[in-house]
């Protein structure tokens, strides 16, 4: 049974300082010389893109809505293993989603204590201290002995006011038995720029990003028990699942129709990048990959072209709507993407990035329809069904995935649906499109990068003849 020290970082409720605990604590153990594995539960883009570059290594999500709970211990190790070769990681930190028991729908499913009992993994709780003081007690207490199945094993306070505060809350806490692991201040180091959908992406703040994630992991280093935090990592039982595997998760599953991908690097998977599409699950193109594909990484605010060779376009999502004068202005690609004859998958930026036009400029056409940005966030999980064929999807085929945006689409025509949900629908496919604002995590469908690939195959034989 493979052996891998593990905490979960959760909180009372978001917005008391998990980003910070989590991202400074990875940040503090790598300059100590522990190769973390950083985690994120549920389908946060942006927070893992700080973990990677506070750990070295791939921010990976794990979230049992949109994989099942039986993968959760297997992914966990797969990024622990590392990429490519990577040394094995010696300790995972995994940032929880929301307060620690909120999940899915208002239950317990895909909540952080969900998580942890999959994992069974030991939770420090990170409580904002401002505004209470022996009151803290009462809620560690009350978060402590709702769930039993989940072990709180320390507190960080974060937030102090002062020495004689954080002596207060320190002396009623030691009555709750649940030991303080740090107390962090008040300081501006840990508030890191937002806008409209969180945090403002890593990637686009470069090295500004590196900056204050450097300054975090000081922060906890200063005032935090990091041996006491490893010690109770390392208190954590053995793990009973194989390693998550790209290949192995492929085992069995055909290509349809056609030639898959043969691994020899005429097949090429074109995924968008850089500042504008900055969310994807890593996982992803380890599965193209693994189906026999090359991924190649494009910037559509920098690139004039598709990478050579491309046989099919990934478009992840990210943000379009703050860089849609520069996606407009870079006509070359948004005329080569409108004239592309293999398949096309978008999720969210993607779609719009599709559209014919976003916020009055113009931008690829291949989807008959406008967006716009707008003032109300559509956020949540989506229990979809397709209701049409699609390069990726087959009528009648269930896909647990998630939304999160302030755009809309308008499309010019009254069109078919590609999902539809309880109390919704939406997307567009065909026989080479599948575009949506539904987010998938491949690794729960990974047949998903066995059609792309077969269809890739298909088209570049089709160029060819």
């Amino acid at each position: 049974m493979p052996e891998l020290p593990r905490l979960v970082i959760a909180a009372p409720s978001s917005g008391s300082g998990k980003t910070t605990v989590a991202t400074g604590l990875m940040a503090a153990l790598t300059a100590k010389g522990f190769t973390v594995s950083p985690h994120k539960v549920g389908p946060d883009y942006i927070d893992p893109g700080y973990h990677a570059l506070a750990a070295g290594r791939p921010g990976r999500n794990l979230d049992p809505w949109l994989v099942g709970e039986a993968l959760i211990e297997p992914l966990l190790l797969h990024g622990a293993a590392g990429p490519h070769g990577a040394a094995g990681a010696g300790i995972a930190v995994i940032e929880g989603v929301m307060g620690l028991y909120d999940g899915a729908s208002g239950g317990d499913l895909a909540s952080t204590a969900h998580v942890a009992r999959l994992l069974d993994a030991p939770v420090v709780l990170v409580v904002d201290a401002s505004g209470q003081g022996r009151s803290v007690a009462a809620l560690v207490h009350g978060f402590a002995s709702y769930d039993t199945r989940v072990r709180i094993g320390g507190v960080i306070l974060n937030r102090v006011g002062s020495p004689r505060h954080e002596q207060i809350c320190r002396d009623a806490l030691a009555e709750t038995g649940v030991a303080v692991l740090g107390a962090i201040p008040r300081a501006e180091v840990a508030a890191t720029p937002s806008r409209h959908l969180g945090l403002v992406p890593a990637a686009e703040r470069t090295a500004e990003a590196v900056s204050a994630v450097a300054a975090l992991g000081e922060l906890v280093t200063a005032t935090c028990d990091l041996e006491a935090l490893v010690r109770l990592a390392r208190g954590a039982s053995p793990l009973n699942a194989p390693s998550w595997n790209p290949r192995e998760a492929l085992a069995g599953i055909p290509a349809e129709e056609g030639p898959d991908g043969d691994g020899d690097g005429e097949v090429v998977v074109a995924v968008a990048g850089g500042k504008a599409f900055t969310f994807g699950y890593a996982e992803q193109a380890e599965l193209i990959e693994a189906a026999g594909a090359t991924v190649a990484v494009f910037d559509p605010l920098r690139d004039e072209t598709l990478p050579t060779g491309s046989s099919a376009l990934v478009l992840p999502g990210g943000f379009p709507e703050v860089y849609a004068a520069e996606l407009s202005a870079n006509e070359p690609l948004r005329r080569e993407v409108a004239a592309f004859g293999g398949p096309i998958v978008a999720e969210c930026a993607g779609l719009l990035y599709l559209c014919r036009e976003l916020d009055g400029r113009p931008m690829c056409g291949v989807v008959d329809a406008t967006a716009t940005m707008t003032g109300t966030l559509t956020l949540g999980y989506r229990r979809a069904v397709a209701v049409r064929d699609s390069v990726l999807t087959r009528e009648g085929e269930r896909y647990d995935g998630h939304e999160f945006h302030r755009t809309r689409v308008s499309p010019a025509s009254d069109v078919p649906p590609l999902y539809r949900w309880r109390d919704g629908a939406d997307g567009y496919g065909g026989p080479r499109l599948a575009a949506s604002y539904v987010h998938l995590h491949w690794a729960g469908s990974p047949h998903l990068a066995r059609r792309l690939v077969s269809e890739a195959g298909r088209s570049r034989a089709a160029a060819g003849a």
